[in-house]
């Protein structure tokens, strides 16, 4: 059983962002940049469905800049065997589609089983990705999975997470997609002596120049942080007089008479 698992790199959310003269989002070339939260829970589901099975390989791949190399080792850390890096030379958004596409072409025509993603992003929390990625494979999807176990070697059950608590149960049929909602597993901490393998182990390098793959259809045009529409207003003296302000307030906007 072969498994892939998409990861994305991601500002830590301590950073602070502001947006420049052109109305785009910038920071400082030193801010720290982690796996995206949602994408470590698929990296622990996929690792706890490879126990399961008599024999196979965990992968991960990655779309972003050379600095996205730190978030395929970390996986590799926690147990993932081997790294996949789509470099692309956009240090800024990227739109789903784009992303997906570029996942699409490299998973074509390669073995896996069962192709696994974060439910959404932390920072775009767009939650497209794979689903898009999914529909270009032609594979059947899944999202929001909070509960799966393998159904022998040609299918997989998974229970979806919908509105009011309520679960969807579904019987796939493989290879197919899911994105895996938080919860699903506690994430394992990456070992000291896995790390150490992982710095040590080679990543494949793929340039994004996949010729069947269009630009990005997105691109943001600007930015701002939300703006103050309305001031509110401060009651002062004793209770008394304070609700008789807010009584003549409320009356002068005819929400009581």
């Amino acid at each position: 059983m072969n498994i892939l698992v998409c990861v994305k790199q991601v500002l830590a959310a301590a950073v602070r962002i502001f947006p420049d003269a052109d109305s785009h989002w910038i920071c400082s070339e030193s801010d720290e940049y982690v796996m995206n939260r949602f994408d470590e829970f698929a990296v622990e589901a996929a690792l706890l469905l490879r126990e399961t099975m008599p024999a196979g390989r965990v992968d991960v791949i990655s779309v972003g800049p050379e600095r996205a190399e730190a978030v395929i080792r970390r996986a590799m850390g926690m147990g993932a065997d081997n790294g996949i890096h789509v470099v692309t030379e956009t240090h800024g958004y990227m739109d789903p589609a784009f992303t997906a596409a570029l996942m699409a072409a490299y998973v074509r025509n390669r073995d896996y089983d069962l192709i696994l993603t974060g439910v959404m992003s932390e920072d775009d929390m767009n939650g497209q990705t794979g689903p898009m990625m999914a529909e270009m494979l032609c594979l059947p999807c899944a999202t929001a999975v909070i509960h799966m176990e393998m159904l022998g070697a040609s299918a997989v059950y998974v229970e979806r997470e919908m509105e009011g608590g309520v679960r969807d149960a579904l019987e796939i049929q493989l290879p197919a997609l899911l994105s895996v909602q938080s919860g699903i597993h506690q994430p394992r901490y990456p070992s000291l002596s896995r790390m150490l393998r992982a710095n040590r182990h080679s990543i494949e390098m793929i340039r994004a120049e996949f010729p069947d793959v269009p630009t990005s259809a997105v691109h943001v045009a600007r930015t701002a942080f939300p703006g103050k529409i309305r001031a509110g207003c401060f009651l002062e003296g004793s209770a008394s007089e304070k609700a008789a302000r807010l009584l003549k307030i409320l009356q002068a906007r005819l929400l009581i008479r």
